[in-house]
């Protein structure tokens, strides 16, 4: 399914919470993550680095690879490569399409729906 088709609600609703429950079942843990943590995962996985205690700083940074990542297959961001440390960086592709924080959370969810769908 191409991520420009605009899935239905009660379809993106539906995928989107089985995509939470696959994460919680995987995780072993009592809540279902919200999309904070689903980006925080995506990150530790778009690093390749594997699990370990990371800074404040790190967490938020790993947030940001995750949505470079995601936002990437729709051309907003291109991967530019990796710095020393070996975290990846992204420059900037299309402008942005989506406006308001709806319109983006529901992006989002399409995409992180593909992801676990192609990437996991």
């Amino acid at each position: 399914m191409s991520t420009n088709l605009k899935m239905e609600d009660w379809q993106l609703d539906f995928e989107w919470l089985e995509v939470r429950h696959k994460i919680k079942e995987r995780m072993s843990v009592n809540a279902l993550p919200d999309m904070q943590a689903i980006l925080y995962l995506i990150g530790v996985q778009e690093l390749g680095q594997g699990f370990r205690e990371f800074t404040k700083e790190e967490k938020t940074d790993l947030m940001h690879i995750a949505v470079c990542a995601l936002l990437e297959k729709e051309g907003y961001y291109t991967f530019s490569g990796l710095d020393a440390d070996g975290w990846p960086h992204w420059d900037m592709g299309k402008p942005y399409s989506t406006t308001g924080k709806s319109e983006q959370e529901q992006l989002l969810k399409r995409l992180i729906i593909e992801y676990f769908k192609t990437e996991i």
